[in-house]
């Protein structure tokens, strides 16, 4: 009988350090979502403050600063309501918007020979650029540990571990995409010779 119950023992203690251990990897895996989600936020930031710079350098060229600020502070917002509000379609949908208008700057640039020289413009476009560039790979980032987790929760042991927890473990993030507006544009686009 003594033997019996140490083997019991064994057994219920194995089960308990194997869940322990999957709940572990899983909780990880959603830190690390929320991290990469955070470090997003960071570009963002980032990204709206390079934009409020070149914005006041270029005052004195255009006049197309003053829409851009409109539209860039307006999409902001949009960003941030929905990012409270937990709607992470529309925050997506308003930050793709902001990257939008970045891509279209270098037009405006080509348009002013003397902002094209000011030292100060200069930086704040590659500042963009390289911004732009960080976001990217902050948004593949984020898609890359959604993938991860998503594959996982979704494994045979840890299906059963996420099924006994599922307020913890069960989590559902928002893949970072473009809009399918971008998509069709980018599809539809062609070398002209």
């Amino acid at each position: 009988m003594n033997t019996t119950l140490v083997v019991i023992l064994i057994i219920v203690a194995a089960l308990f350090v194997w869940f322990v251990s999957i709940y572990n990897n899983l909780i990880h895996m959603i830190e690390a979502v929320r991290n990469n989600q955070k470090q997003i936020d960071i570009q963002l930031d980032r990204r709206f403050k390079v934009f409020e710079s070149l914005i006041e350098v270029v005052k004195k060229y255009m006049d197309y600063e003053q829409s851009t600020l409109s539209k860039v502070v307006a999409l902001r917002s949009k960003a941030v309501a929905a990012s409270n509000a937990g709607d992470e379609k529309t925050r997506i949908e308003a930050e793709n918007g902001i990257s939008k208008i970045a891509s279209g700057l270098n037009i405006v640039f080509e348009q002013y020979p003397d902002l094209k020289a000011n030292q100060n413009a200069l930086q704040l476009q590659e500042e963009i650029v390289n911004t732009e560039n960080k976001l990217a790979f902050a948004k593949q980032a984020l898609n890359d540990s959604i993938e991860r987790y998503n594959a996982t929760k979704k494994s045979l042991f840890e299906s059963f571990v996420v099924a006994l927890v599922p307020s913890k473990l069960d989590q559902n993030f928002v893949y970072w995409q473009l809009s399918e507006q971008t998509v069709a544009d980018q599809e539809k686009y062609t070398v002209k010779l």
